[in-house]
């Protein structure tokens, strides 16, 4: 997938120890665990000091990314265990379009103090494309299955 240049999508790689599947840890400063509540659309986020690194533990949603005027759709599950990197300045947002809440792990890589207006929504500027969100989760279970 062509991301926008700075994100990253990397597929987790694992080892089998028994019944249980052993994945590598992302490196971080804090590790954060975050909800998505279901049938949610989210607004657009900015951190200025931070880097996410964003692992779906359980459930599914949309990653949307503002570049160049456009949005950009990356679509993330647990079924298929894979890490986006958002790096510092580059506006993001979610969309969960299940009836489920979706759950992710956000290693958070620190580039300075904290500042509340990295948590505060931005607006969008345009209507995301609901129909285009709905096809890229589409296009994952395709992946999966």
């Amino acid at each position: 997938m062509g991301l926008i240049q700075g994100v990253t999508l990397q597929t987790m790689q694992s080892i089998q120890g028994g019944m249980a599947e052993f994945y590598t840890p992302q490196s971080s400063d804090e590790t954060i665990l975050v909800k998505i509540p279901a049938n949610t659309i989210d607004d657009l986020f900015v951190h200025k000091h931070q880097t996410d690194q964003l692992l779906v533990v359980k459930g599914s949603f949309v990653l949307v990314v503002l570049y160049d005027r456009s949005y950009q759709y990356i679509p993330l599950s647990e079924d298929l265990p894979q890490v986006v990197t958002i790096p510092r300045g580059v506006l993001h947002g979610s969309i969960n379009l299940s009836n489920q809440d979706c759950l992710l792990v956000n290693a958070v890589l620190r580039h300075g103090e904290p500042s509340p207006r990295d948590y505060q929504p931005v607006a969008r500027p345009f209507p995301y494309d609901i129909e285009k969100a709905k096809r890229s989760l589409q296009n994952i279970s395709a992946i999966v299955v």
